[in-house]
């Protein structure tokens, strides 16, 4: 099952270089283009961490978590 963050990992690649390259592609200086797609990036990394900080998804139990822990005896 693939998360928040793990898609978070794709897109900050994707943004920095697809959206820069794309950019520069279709005319842009380069020096525009890295900056938006920076931008982008910083913008995704902000808000993954606190917008939607990970301690909050920490803290939510998930089903493995929550089931009743057995002894040994």
């Amino acid at each position: 099952m693939t998360g928040y963050y793990d898609l978070l990992l794709v897109l900050l690649p994707a943004s920095l270089f697809g959206l820069s390259g794309t950019l520069y592609a279709a005319g842009l200086g380069l020096t525009l283009a890295l900056t938006v797609g920076g931008l982008v990036a910083t913008g995704l990394t902000a808000h993954g961490l606190f917008v939607n900080d990970p301690s909050s998804a920490a803290a939510e139990p998930t089903s493995r978590s929550s089931a009743a822990l057995e002894s040994a005896d």
